[in-house]
């Protein structure tokens, strides 16, 4: 693998999201003690009326009514008519420009002879970006977005290396000019439309393909299981290998492997972190309107 590097210059974090993000670990770490909301502000160094307005400004909904769509009870409400949501979907299908899910993506799988071939000869040019859940790094191909992770701690050395390993024979080269436009289109609801489909391509085995397609067929606002993601693949016991593909999942965000929860509603694990699956859940909860103060 070859990576070729270049001076890097990155805006600002999103502060709303790091604010966002320490709340949601305060709660994690203290909700057996029902902290109030004065002591949640206090922790995180705002006052109550600050902190409403950080999560009003950044997913549209008040505090109380962002952590109400991160609980097991709203999980659960999600999944009631999963299936049928997915029945929906099949019905749909997914030729030409048809509407996949809320971001409006088409895609494309690369060859297997590619995918065997370790990626060998492809160039992969990446970026890092703005996003609302911290900074990002988008990985394109000529062809479309190929990969999207996130920046943990400024540390973006770890997360060039995470997206590179799934790919270990590619050559990377930065490219913030042509990685900018596919970032802004994944993360801004203002540029989800039809008419202009993010285009995006798959790298994976065919299995892992199937999985990441049937995981754009779930709406925003929705959530699905991993049994059920078997079963709509004619492999009623392969739950353990479809949780596995989800996790391997290299297009965060826009492939929505976040709305995979268990059975029970529980969010299960994350590659880019609970505490993060949980921001997206509620944003999501926010722009889909499913959730009313």
């Amino acid at each position: 693998m070859t990576i070729l590097t270049a001076p890097i210059e990155l805006p600002e974090a999103n502060s709303d999201y790091d604010k966002v993000r320490r709340t949601l670990a305060y709660i994690t770490e203290n909700w057996r003690n029902q902290p109030s909301l004065e002591s949640i502000a206090e922790h995180v160094g705002l006052s109550e009326p600050h902190l409403h307005h950080v999560f009003r400004r950044w997913s549209g909904l008040s505090p109380k009514s962002f952590l109400q769509a991160i609980t097991l009870d709203y999980a659960r409400s999600m999944l009631r008519d999963s299936a049928s949501v997915l029945d929906t979907a099949y019905e749909v299908g997914l030729s030409g420009p048809s509407r996949l899910h809320d971001l409006f993506v088409t895609h494309e799988a690369m060859s297997p002879g590619d995918w065997k071939a370790g990626g060998e000869g492809l160039m992969l040019r990446y970026g890092y970006h703005p996003s609302p859940f911290g900074e990002a790094i988008a990985i394109a191909t000529d062809r479309g977005l190929a990969g999207l992770g996130f920046v943990d701690q400024g540390d973006y050395g770890a997360a060039l290396a995470d997206m590179a390993r799934r790919w270990p024979k590619a050559n990377f080269e930065q490219d913030q000019a042509l990685t900018a436009p596919l970032a802004a289109r994944a993360f801004d609801p203002a540029l989800w439309r039809p008419e202009t489909p993010l285009r995006v391509v798959f790298i994976g085995t065919d299995f892992e393909v199937r999985v990441w397609e049937t995981l754009l067929r779930i709406p925003l606002g929705r959530a699905t299981t991993y049994s059920t993601i078997a079963e709509k693949l004619g492999k009623p016991k392969a739950a353990r290998a479809v949780g596995s593909a989800v996790g391997r999942n290299p297009v965060s965000f826009v492939v929505p492997c976040h709305r995979v929860i268990g059975k029970s509603g529980s969010l299960t694990g994350y590659h880019w972190g609970l505490n993060r699956k949980q921001a997206i859940l509620g944003w999501e909860a926010g722009h889909a309107g499913s959730i009313r103060d």
